[in-house]
């Protein structure tokens, strides 16, 4: 059943709106997958902040005018999946990334992040990235580094006299 014009413009807004906010899309070619796998993979999506969506590429294009995503243009071709990151830049990268490890109908295609186009390749280098929680939790330890180096040192001084005593006690017998 086609679309109407209000489907469409509405369409394109609510994508436009994702990808306003989004930090990365990927897109996958999605062709050889059951419906079962694709529920799976909305599920997956859902739980781990993935928008997906799957766009006709003239309505994709629509939507990426005006966006940092607007460098995937030319590449919008053929049946694709379209997979917004929300809540970190590795996140629709790390979905698309395992769910193509046990499915191969789903290829990634191309990717961007912040305005610039990635190849498809480049999925691991953008999958490895830290989630928010680790980035901070990466933050903390090394900010903490060199207070807990100056606490070891400062507790080492009478540790030392401790054990310099003790061994000159142990030398008298």
């Amino acid at each position: 059943m086609p679309l109407n014009l209000e489907d469409k413009k509405s369409i394109v807004a609510e994508v436009s709106a994702i990808a306003a906010e989004a930090h990365s899309v990927v897109a996958a070619e999605y062709h050889g997958l059951t419906v079962d796998e694709m529920t799976q993979l909305r599920a997956t999506a859902r739980n781990s902040g993935v928008y997906l969506r799957v766009v006709k590429n003239t309505l994709a294009r629509r939507a990426f005018e005006g966006t940092d995503f607007e460098c995937m243009n030319d590449g919008l071709v053929g049946p694709l999946l379209l997979a917004f990151s929300q809540e970190d830049p590795g996140s629709a990268a790390r979905l698309v990334k395992d769910f193509a490890k046990d499915h191969e109908a789903l290829v990634t295609k191309m990717l961007s992040v912040g305005g610039e186009l990635l190849a498809a390749n480049e999925i691991d280098r953008l999958a490895k990235l830290p989630t928010k929680d680790q980035a901070i939790s990466m933050l903390m330890a090394l900010m903490m580094a060199p207070t807990e180096k100056l606490a070891r040192t400062l507790k080492e001084v009478p540790a030392k006299l401790v054990r310099t005593v003790e061994a000159v006690k142990q030398a008298k017998g």
